[in-house]
């Protein structure tokens, strides 16, 4: 799979803040509208902005302006080290690429990145939110708990996951190999905040009532516990919801059927 990002053209890179994130900055020409709003793409665990290369070009050829951030360690950012790294630091990281926007963004955020952005709407303004395949809240995992949970054995830091060479349900060979390229650590700290199917971890409460911004909620869904965890959370923010049989976590950015997800969004943006 190639980076569909290289073939666009007026690409700003930038290193921002005091830990040196990468931003990559798409669009925003001519052809954006002016009164748009732009939007925040932001990764999950183990990855960075090269995960969203599929997404991308849809967004800026539909005339928005894109910033596809990176948080402390990850992809082109700074490495640091990942054993003192911790969840708030990451909330810390994005407050720092929404300011680099100059006006409320609307944040198009992945697993990991979902649950950090649902914390941070909270307390910062954004324009909408779009949770793809979030991580869930501690109140949505007291609604449906992970039947079965992992045991973390590692005591310092989460080395890269394993990634089998052979296809998944929707995923090419070539999709792995994309991602087999960039896969990283990741902070053993911000896991164990937010990763409610890590055994021992309640998750992290959102306070619903405090994120006034439209919501999207994307879900792949592989079983019936999947599908209520999507339900739950949009029902937690009043949010439209897709759920999408038969795809998996990372399928949903650089699988064989992204566009199903991407379209999703590009369609509930027809409101800004």
């Amino acid at each position: 799979m190639k980076d569909y990002t290289k073939l666009l053209p007026q690409h700003i890179e930038k290193y921002i803040g005091e830990n040196d994130l990468f931003v990559e900055i798409f669009g925003g020409g001519a052809e954006a509208t002016a009164q748009r709003p732009p939007l925040l793409f932001v990764h999950g665990a183990y990855t960075g902005s090269w995960m969203w290369s599929k997404y991308i070009p849809h967004f800026v050829n539909g005339g928005w302006k894109c910033y596809v951030m990176n948080m402390r360690s990850h992809y082109k950012s700074r490495a640091m080290d990942m054993t003192k790294v911790t969840f708030e630091d990451y909330l810390e990281d994005i407050k720092e690429a929404i300011a680099e926007c100059n006006e409320p963004p609307i944040v198009i955020a992945f697993s990991m990145g979902g649950i950090l952005s649902q914390k941070l709407a909270e307390t910062v303004k954004l324009a909408g939110l779009v949770l793809i395949d979030t991580s869930i809240s501690k109140e949505v995992n007291e609604i449906v708990p992970y039947k079965e949970t992992v045991e973390i054995t590692s005591s310092t830091i989460l080395p890269a996951p394993v990634r089998e060479e052979h296809s998944s349900i929707d995923e090419s060979t070539d999709d792995i190999a994309f991602q087999k390229k960039y896969l990283s650590m990741e902070s053993l700290k911000a896991m164990r905040a937010c990763g409610c199917w890590l055994r021992g971890t309640k998750g992290i409460s959102i306070n619903s009532r405090l994120i006034t911004c439209p919501c999207l909620v994307i879900k792949a869904i592989l079983e019936e516990d999947d599908e209520k965890r999507g339900r739950g959370t949009a029902e937690q923010f009043n949010a439209e919801y897709t759920g999408l049989p038969n795809t998996t976590h990372t399928g949903l950015l650089v699988g064989q059927r992204y566009m199903e997800a991407a379209d999703r969004i590009i369609d509930w943006l027809q409101r800004f």
